[in-house]
């Protein structure tokens, strides 16, 4: 059994284990129970009513995060010609429009978060599924990051402002970054808002019974805080 430090237990005490909190309340709670000396990530962890062995009852998606992630995001991109201008222009990290990039990426090199890919290139990038496929760096067009040339600039900029990927993986089970314990509560809780109404609106059609089954908060390290699903469910986000 895992031994916990003084400050995990201190933090820990703050919870109460039998408590469904209101997301609110959960947002004020990680932030006062966050104990780490640098800026904690603050994570959602959400036990789905759906079998991922089922192809029909798949969760995968995108959502913009109304406050962003607190963090910088390093977007790779691969286009040619014009889109490669405009990803530069937009803001891209790096454009592998050259073979002399696209070598050194499927050699191993990873220095970047989300890569993104115009539709035209998707036949040469498909080669590189080995290297970004375990890293979760693949792009796709269900999460978005597969598009045609004329929008490549929009999603390298939604990229940088706090576009988030979610999805299913294969214990049943959805885990998400919603910030950093530096925000506000509020901005938290309109982050998580987000998040719900995206997972809300990716149920799937075969997806029976209680669709989300358990709501987790925790910020890095620290304890888990369990939210009110009924409540989660039923906000709204902000625009």
């Amino acid at each position: 059994m895992k031994k916990h430090g003084k400050k995990y237990l201190a933090a820990a005490a703050k919870v109460n284990i039998d408590e469904l909190y209101a997301p609110a309340e959960a947002m004020k709670l990680v932030k006062e129970t966050a104990y780490t000396k640098f800026d904690s990530t603050v994570e959602v962890h959400l036990r789905m009513g759906l079998d991922p062995r089922q192809a029909d009852q798949l969760v995968r998606g995108v959502v913009v995060l109304p406050h962003g992630l607190g963090k910088t995001v390093r977007v790779a991109v691969f286009a040619q010609g014009d889109a490669a201008v405009a990803a530069r222009n937009a803001g891209a990290d790096v454009v592998a429009d050259d073979d002399e990039t696209f070598n050194k990426i499927q050699a191993g090199w990873l220095e970047f978060d989300v890569a993104i890919a115009t539709l035209d290139l998707m036949g040469k990038v498909g080669r590189l599924a080995r290297t970004l496929g375990p890293r979760g760096l693949m792009p796709n067009p269900k999460a978005g990051t597969v598009v045609p040339a004329e929008d490549i600039a929009r999603a390298i900029k939604e990229a940088k402002a706090g576009r988030v990927e979610f999805r299913l993986d294969k214990t049943s089970n959805i885990h998400v970054q919603i910030g950093k314990v530096s925000f506000g509560a509020n901005q938290l809780n309109e982050n998580f808002a987000a998040l719900m109404e995206a997972i809300q609106k990716a149920r799937p059609a075969a997806a029976k019974g209680n669709y989300i089954k358990r709501i987790t908060l925790a910020a890095t390290m620290g304890p888990g805080i369990k939210i009110d699903a009924n409540a989660a469910q039923s906000m709204e986000a902000t625009e």
